[in-house]
């Protein structure tokens, strides 16, 4: 008798080593993963669940931190440098803090504090109404008065004369020269404003906004009638204080005569609103679009005088001056950063980038390109000289050229509302989807690798010593991502789950075993489930539970289907070094 001959079906032996993250697109490569749970790269090229996290402090109301030589954060009222706890009286609601030299900036209520002598802190904006009488008088810059002997349009005969001419706009103060055989003005005049504790709130320097002459009447404080004099009224508006003492300060400008007056006197170092702020080049930059605390519509960036980051209004054409410049682009700026020394400062379709080192040549040029996403002004963060960025359709990288689209991995899931911070060569940002639920991704920059860890809402992030320490929103304490403090007791959960296999063999080839290889600490457990078909039901395959630091495989033998995914679930520290499909081919059914 003739039997049939059976041929032998091949096979073939498909071993994936290298496992490359997390890649939630149809269509992804054997080592990537199309969806995972607080895995990480640390182990590369090792499929590897992150470390524990850990907590750093908890408060009443934490509501930013910042790292200088100690890391800074601010509770309720007050602001904590390191473990000395300082009320500041701050308000309510969420803080940028700013750091400039050794001290701490706290906006939106405009504190500052030193971080070296704690006693040096303040407020960036004073004002001053004097309730005495106000004393106005014309003098050098010693605060001599001028002993003025002509005032009048006409040039006096009285060649030794002091003349006021009136007859210019403004009016200057004249000196013949017998040099030139002219009258000569006398090339800067001050005026001394005095008055019970003018001058005790400030300091020489300062940029001051004087109020309360320009409008109503200047009432005369020996006569108390009203008296006009349009060199006083003058004076109303943004001056630079000279010099100063407990009782006067000095402005320049000019004066027809000596007066005392019983008018109110405001002075205040004021700072503009500002949307952002950051630190640069030894000023701080900020910037504002919409109305201001004047009630005037702008769209403009501002700098503080360099190295005084209490005074943005001193303009007297020096290179320390404040600077201010208005915008042409539309729409609100929706992040700022230092970067490579220059000041940026994004719109959701541009970037504004500052150059020069000085008022007197500093330029913004505006480059039209995905800019930083509304809501999203806290992802800005830096890995080795790279930004990187949440935009409206992804995260970007810009090393100082055009921004770069590293986002592919998110596949089309849109998300928002990041908020990042980078530590090493990873840039971890928390961002929410399209259903309001947050995930925190973690990229790795030296090997282009994403991976999605868990739901943490960050509020704020800062790198301080061998951390990544965050704001966690959920409940408000400042905890740290590579676990740094006090540590949690229960296994990391994690979870890893394949793209789908089998779905492009086109010579009737199934996928009849597979193998992983694993290795668990002790008490850690796996679960492996699979899912035919894409049926979305996932079947438990079976249970491994490490009772010793070594490596076994995991053998699973799949039912002939058209295709599967895997998942791989785990309680505790564990590491799959391969996974190794076996192809068998298949007959013409």
């Amino acid at each position: 008798m003739i039997y049939p001959t059976i041929a032998v079906q091949s096979s073939a032996r498909s071993v994936i080593s290298t496992f490359r993250g997390y890649n939630h697109n149809m269509r992804i490569g054997d080592g990537d993963l199309y969806d995972m749970v607080n895995l990480t790269s640390d182990q590369y090229p090792l499929l590897s669940p992150r470390k524990q996290r850990g907590f750093y402090t908890g408060g009443a109301d934490i509501t930013g931190i910042i790292s200088k030589d100690m890391l800074c954060y601010t509770d309720g009222t007050a602001i904590l440098i390191g473990r000395d706890r300082v009320d500041l009286g701050l308000t309510g609601g969420d803080k940028t803090l700013v750091s400039m030299g050794a001290y701490v900036i706290v906006f939106p209520d405009k504190k500052y504090i030193n971080t070296v002598d704690l006693n040096d802190r303040g407020s960036l904006e004073v004002s001053f109404s004097t309730t005495e009488a106000v004393r106005f008088t014309l003098c050098n810059l010693t605060s001599e008065p001028y002993a003025v002997t002509h005032t009048a349009s006409a040039a006096p005969a009285d060649l030794k004369a002091i003349w006021l001419d009136t007859g210019s706009t403004p009016h200057s103060l004249k000196r013949y020269s017998t040099a030139t055989g002219q009258w000569v003005s006398v090339g800067t005049t001050y005026i001394r404003l005095e008055s019970q504790g003018i001058g005790a709130s400030f300091e020489k320097g300062d940029g001051v906004t004087i109020s309360g002459l320009k409008e109503g009447d200047l009432i005369d404080n020996v006569t108390g009638n009203p008296v006009e004099d349009s060199t006083i009224r003058a004076i109303d508006g943004a001056f630079t204080i000279l010099d100063r003492g407990e009782d006067y300060v000095l402005i320049t400008g000019i004066l027809d005569h000596t007066r005392v007056l019983r008018n109110a006197v405001t002075l205040e170092r004021k700072v503009p609103q500002l949307d952002l702020c950051i630190e640069s080049g030894n000023r701080l930059w900020g910037c504002r679009y919409g109305v201001d605390e004047d009630g005037k519509t702008v769209n403009e960036i501002y700098a503080s005088k360099l190295g005084d980051f209490k005074n943005w209004n001193c303009f007297q054409g020096v290179s320390t001056d404040s600077y201010a410049a208005s915008c042409g682009s539309d729409g609100p700026f929706t992040g700022a950063i230092a970067h490579m020394g220059y000041p940026l400062f994004f719109k959701e379709g541009c970037l504004h980038k500052v150059y020069g080192t000085q008022p007197s040549n500093f330029q913004i040029q505006t480059t039209p390109c995905r800019g930083v996403q509304k809501g999203s002004s806290r992802s800005l963060a830096i890995v080795g000289e790279v930004l990187y960025y949440k935009s409206r359709l992804g995260v970007c990288a810009y090393d100082g050229s055009l921004p770069v689209d590293i986002g592919q991995a998110f596949g089309d899931i849109a998300y928002d509302k990041a908020v990042a911070g980078a530590h090493g060569s990873k840039y971890c940002v928390s961002m929410a989807d399209g259903t309001g639920v947050y995930h925190l991704f973690v990229y790795d920059a030296a090997r282009n690798l994403w991976h999605k860890e868990d739901n943490t809402q960050a509020k704020a992030f800062c790198s301080w010593e061998n951390d990544l320490y965050y704001l966690d929103a959920a409940d408000g304490q400042i905890k740290t991502i590579y676990g740094s403090g006090a540590r949690s007791q229960t296994p990391v959960r994690w979870m890893a789950q394949t793209g789908l296999w089998g779905v492009d063999d086109p010579d009737k080839k199934y996928i009849s075993r597979v193998q992983i290889r694993i290795q668990l600490e002790p008490e850690s457990t796996v679960n492996v489930y699979i899912d035919y078909d894409s049926a979305d039901s996932w079947e438990y395959v079976c249970t491994m539970k490490g009772v010793s630091l070594r490596s076994f495989d995991i053998p699973i033998q799949p039912r002939r289907c058209d295709h599967f995914r895997l998942r791989i679930q785990g309680d505790g520290q564990a590491k799959i070094f391969s996974i190794t499909k076996t192809l068998t081919g298949g007959g013409q059914r």
